[in-house]
C-alpha cells in the first residue's frame, strides 16, 4: 500500500487491500431484490394498463359491446393498486422502510383484496360458462370470465412474488441497520 508521502509502509506488498473490497451479502441482497421488485412492478403496470384500456374502452363504447365487455365491479378498486407500486419505487432510492411497509400493507389492501372479490364475483359466470357452455360477456371473441380469470392469476402470482421479495428486501434493510447501530 502506498502512502500519501511516498513509499509503501514497511511489511506490505499492496496487495492486503482485497478483504476491503468485499461488498456486504445484504447489500447485494438488496440490489438483487431491488431489480426483482422492480420487474414485478412493470409488469404489474403493464396489467394495470391492460385493465384501465378494457374499462375505457367499454365505458367510451369505441368499440362493440361483443368485441370488449363492461368491466367487472373488482376491476374498479383494482385501478387503486398502482398506489402500492409507486411507494414500492419511492422506497428504494433511499432504502426507505417506511414506504416500503406502506406498500406491502397496500399490497394487500388494494392488490390483493379485489382480487380474491373478482374471483369470487366471477366464480357463477364461469360455473355457468364451463357447465352450460353459455357465456354472456366477450372480449375479442373470447369468454370474458376466462380471460379474466387469467388475469385474476397472473396477477395473484405477480403481487405473491411482490409480497415475498419485499419481505425479503425489508429483513436484508433491517440487517443493514441493525450492523449500523452496532458500530
Amino acid at each position: 500500500m502506498a502512502s500519501r508521502g511516498g513509499p509503501r509502509a514497511a511489511g506490505t506488498d499492496g496487495s492486503d487491500y482485497r478483504h476491503r473490497e468485499r461488498v456486504a451479502s445484504h447489500y447485494q441482497m438488496s440490489v438483487a431484490l431491488k431489480s426483482e421488485i422492480k420487474k414485478l412492478i412493470y409488469m404489474h403496470v403493464a396489467i394495470w394498463l391492460l385493465l384501465l384500456a378494457q374499462m375505457c374502452v367499454g365505458h367510451l363504447k369505441l368499440l362493440p359491446h361483443d368485441q370488449v365487455a363492461m368491466p367487472y365491479q373488482w376491476e374498479y378498486p383494482y385501478l387503486l393498486s398502482i398506489l402500492p407500486a409507486l411507494l414500492g419505487l419511492l422506497s428504494f432510492p433511499r432504502n426507505n422502510i417506511s414506504y416500503l411497509v406502506l406498500s406491502m400493507i397496500s399490497t394487500g389492501l388494494f392488490s390483493v383484496a379485489p382480487l380474491i372479490y373478482g374471483a369470487m364475483e366471477m366464480f357463477p359466470m364461469a360455473q355457468q360458462l364451463y357447465r352450460h357452455g353459455k357465456a354472456y360477456r366477450f372480449i375479442f371473441g373470447f369468454s370474458a370470465v376466462s380471460v379474466m380469470y387469467l388475469v385474476v392469476v397472473v396477477a395473484a402470482q405477480l403481487h405473491s412474488w411482490q409480497l415475498y421479495y419485499s419481505k425479503k428486501l425489508l429483513d436484508s434493510w433491517f440487517t443493514s441497520t441493525q450492523e449500523k447501530k452496532k458500530k
